[in-house]
C-alpha cells in the first residue's frame, strides 16, 4: 500500500515519522512543492488547483490513501481533495490539536503561520473547542519558511520573536503549523519552563493507519519513501538535513 502525504515543504516530515513508526511496512510517497513554496500567502484557488494537482499525481502514481500534513492544505483544499479522487480514495487533513490543549490548560497559545492565525477557520476552531480556557493566536513570521530553508539563525529569531509575543501566563503553546515540530526543542528552550506543546503529527498518523486498515487490503508494502517536488522526481530540500530527516523517516532509498 501507498500512502502519499502532500505539503509545500517539509512540514510532512513528523506525520511521516509517525507512519513510520506505527507501520513500517507502508511505502511513502512525499509530494513536496518548493516551486510554490510557501502556500499560505497564496490566493485560495492558486492553492487550491496546487494541492488537487498533487493529489492527481499521488492517485496515478498508485496512491491508495492521502495525507494533507499541513494546515493551509486542509483548511483551504480537503473537500476539493476528496472531490476530485472519490470515495474509495480516503484523504486525512490536519487540524490544529486546539481540543486537548483547552481540555487540560487554563490559557493556551496556537502558535501558527501569520495566514493561519488570521484565518476565519483557526478563529472557528478556537470558539468550537477552546472550551473556558483562555486560547490566543501567535503569527510566528517566517518560522516555516526558515525551517523548510535549513536556516538556524532565521528560526532562532523568529522564534525568539513568537515567545516574547506570547502571554506569560500560557500554560500549553499548540504548534498550529506541521513544521514546527521539527525545531521542537528549540520552542521548548524559548518557554518558560512547565510549557506544554501539543501537536497533530501522531493523531493524524494514527487516523491514516485507521482509514489503511479500513480499506481491508493486505499490507505488501517494503517501507520504501518516494519524493517528487513540484511534480518531479526529486529528493528533500537541502535544509531537511538540519533536522535530520534519515533519523526521522528511515533510510531513504537512492
Amino acid at each position: 500500500m501507498i500512502v502519499a502525504l502532500i505539503d509545500s515543504g517539509l512540514g510532512l516530515l513528523p506525520t511521516a515519522a509517525w507512519l513510520r513508526k506505527l507501520r513500517p511496512d507502508v511505502d511513502l510517497l512525499l509530494l513536496l512543492d518548493p516551486d510554490g513554496a510557501p502556500w499560505g500567502p497564496k490566493p485560495e484557488q492558486w492553492v487550491v488547483e496546487r494541492v488537487v494537482g498533487a493529489a492527481r499525481q499521488a492517485v496515478e502514481s498508485g496512491a491508495e490513501v492521502i495525507v494533507l500534513p499541513c494546515n493551509t492544505a486542509s483548511v483551504t483544499a480537503l473537500a476539493h481533495v476528496r472531490a476530485e479522487v472519490g470515495a474509495s480514495v480516503p484523504v486525512i487533513g490536519t487540524v490544529p490539536a486546539i481540543k486537548p490543549a483547552a481540555a487540560q490548560c487554563n490559557s493556551v497559545a496556537v502558535w501558527a503561520t501569520a495566514a493561519t492565525t488570521a484565518s476565519r477557520y483557526q478563529a472557528d476552531l478556537i470558539a468550537r473547542f477552546g472550551g473556558d480556557a483562555k486560547v490566543v493566536g501567535v503569527a510566528c513570521h517566517g518560522l516555516a519558511d526558515a525551517i523548510d530553508r535549513g536556516d538556524i539563525a532565521a528560526i532562532r529569531e523568529s522564534i525568539a520573536d513568537s515567545a516574547a509575543r506570547t502571554p506569560t501566563d500560557v500554560e500549553g503553546v499548540v504548534l498550529g503549523c506541521t513544521h514546527y515540530p521539527l525545531v521542537i526543542d528549540a520552542i521548548i528552550a524559548a518557554l518558560p519552563d512547565g510549557v506544554r506543546l501539543f501537536d497533530s503529527a501522531q493523531a493524524v498518523a494514527a487516523q491514516t493507519v485507521r482509514k489503511m486498515d479500513e480499506l481491508g487490503r493486505p499490507a505488501t508494502g517494503t517501507g520504501t519513501v518516494t519524493v517528487r517536488t513540484s511534480g518531479r522526481p526529486g529528493e528533500l530540500p537541502s535544509g531537511a538535513a538540519t533536522f535530520e530527516s534519515g533519523r526521522l523517516l528511515g533510510a531513504l532509498p537512492a
